[in-house]
């Protein structure tokens, strides 16, 4: 039996439910590397995704969603992060607002060797925040929407983001980079750890930060 075409299968998610449900852990799409991105949709058609994922993102409320988790198999990912945070957070984790924008077949390096590691959580992975070490700089290539090339470095949060949105293209998720022993509930996470660093988690719950 033929498959369905990836374009039908967007109509139909396009014609259900809105803002479209986030696919949660445990789906095969979310462990799955993406297909590289080379016109399945027609121009009409993407950017409709791209309209239904910056509402999703929205409704969630999150600062990038990638189309896996939406059950859409390609390597495209919105970001957008007004970063309204106290200002010692906006200060100590580099987090300045972001303006929405659409990453297409990107890819990261780290620049330089410095990481930070800071609590991360995730749209597929609700009610749970762990630490996780990542680069404090990248450079992120790919294209926007219209085909045009990205090449720009990005540091502090909005380098976190960009690692985040891509490693779920390759069917990666934050667990898998984080340290397990700071798997916090979102009560938790409340009561104890809301501080602009990791450091208390980190000597309380017994791991090491980079």
């Amino acid at each position: 039996m033929p498959s369905v075409p990836l374009s039908d299968r967007v109509e139909e998610l396009l014609a259900g439910e809105h803002p479209l449900p986030v696919v949660e852990a445990g789906d095969p799409v979310l462990r799955s590397r993406a297909q590289t991105y080379d016109g399945q949709l027609a121009p009409a058609l993407l950017e409709r995704l791209i309209t239904a994922m910056r509402a999703s993102m929205h409704a969630a409320p999150g600062v990038g969603l990638a189309a896996p988790q939406i059950g859409v198999p390609l390597r495209i990912a919105v970001i957008e992060d007004a970063a309204e945070v106290p200002e010692e957070v906006r200060v100590t984790r580099g987090r300045v607002p972001q303006p929405f924008r659409v990453l297409v077949n990107p890819s990261y390096v780290p620049v330089g060797a410095h990481r930070a590691a800071f609590f991360e959580g995730c749209l597929s992975v609700p009610g749970l925040q762990a630490v996780v070490s990542r680069h404090q700089r990248v450079r992120l290539r790919g294209l926007d929407e219209r085909g045009r090339t990205v090449d720009e470095e990005f540091t502090g949060w909005p380098a976190r983001i960009v690692q985040h949105e891509t490693d779920h293209l390759h069917g990666t998720l934050y667990l898998d980079r984080s340290e397990l022993r700071s798997l916090s509930t979102r009560n938790a996470m409340a009561e104890r750890w809301t501080q602009p660093t990791a450091e208390l988690a980190a000597g309380a719950l017994g791991f090491s930060l980079p």
